[in-house]
């Protein structure tokens, strides 16, 4: 394919994916109320029982509210989707035997995605938050809900997103770009490089916090060094001298 061919790909890829998130987005929005109130979940447990509302400034704001619930929601529906399209756009590059890995690729990258995600809401962002309130225990809050979802959405996407730390590499090792003994040959800088990013997506001095979000993206970039090895280019042996 041509360098043209190739944009014209991609530009077909991208809008096939657009599609989907639209009628993700779509299916999601009639259930925005339901979607808001499991978000609102983690800060409802630090609220007193009375006052588990959070309130907002404009008169736009909830509607802008539930779009972005739905929107956090349709993306997540639809990854395995988005997925495939990668696959479908690498896909001419690969051997007839390579191909055969589309469906371990979509169910894998899927699986880590909303994986990360659910580690995000359920372990990594009730810490956050019981830290960031805990320091304001001589005051009383008064969240508004667009900074809060804000903040939530931040630490979901990231965290999903790095999450497929194993699937990147696994790209980068099929096109030659990274080999294993490249990998672990800097991996003090993906360490450092990995809790700079985790220090982003949480924004609290703790180290604990910090170590929750990053220690287990350490681990999927091990994850993913094995997996360069085992589906990289070339010679096994030839990797491994």
């Amino acid at each position: 394919m041509t360098l043209l061919e190739h944009l014209e790909e991609l530009r077909m890829r991208i809008i096939r994916s657009a599609i989907a998130v639209f009628a993700a987005f779509l299916l999601c929005w009639s259930q925005a109320t339901r979607i808001y109130d499991f978000l609102a979940q983690p800060i409802y447990a630090h609220l007193p029982e009375g006052e588990r509302r959070l309130v907002f400034l404009g008169v736009t704001d909830p509607f802008l509210i539930y779009v972005k619930v739905s929107a956090l929601a349709a993306v997540f529906l639809a990854a395995p989707y988005l997925l495939w399209q990668l696959w479908r756009f690498v896909a001419p590059g690969l051997y007839s035997n390579e191909k055969r890995l589309a469906g371990p690729f979509v169910v894998c990258g899927s699986l880590l995605f909303i994986g990360g995600g659910a580690f995000a809401y359920y372990v990594a962002f009730p810490f956050a938050v019981e830290f960031l309130l805990g320091m304001g225990e001589q005051m009383r809050p008064t969240i508004t809900v667009t900074r809060y979802l804000s903040f939530l959405m931040t630490v979901v996407l990231g965290l999903g997103l790095m999450f497929e730390l194993p699937t990147v590499i696994f790209f980068l090792s099929r096109i030659g770009l990274v080999t294993p003994q490249q990998l672990l040959k800097h991996f003090r800088w993906a360490v450092i490089i990995i809790f700079v990013v985790a220090a982003i997506i949480t924004p609290t001095p703790d180290v604990l916090n910090l170590c929750i979000f990053a220690l287990p993206t350490i681990l999927l970039y091990l994850i993913g060094v094995a997996v360069a090895w085992v589906f990289g280019p070339g010679d096994r042996g030839q990797k491994l001298g």
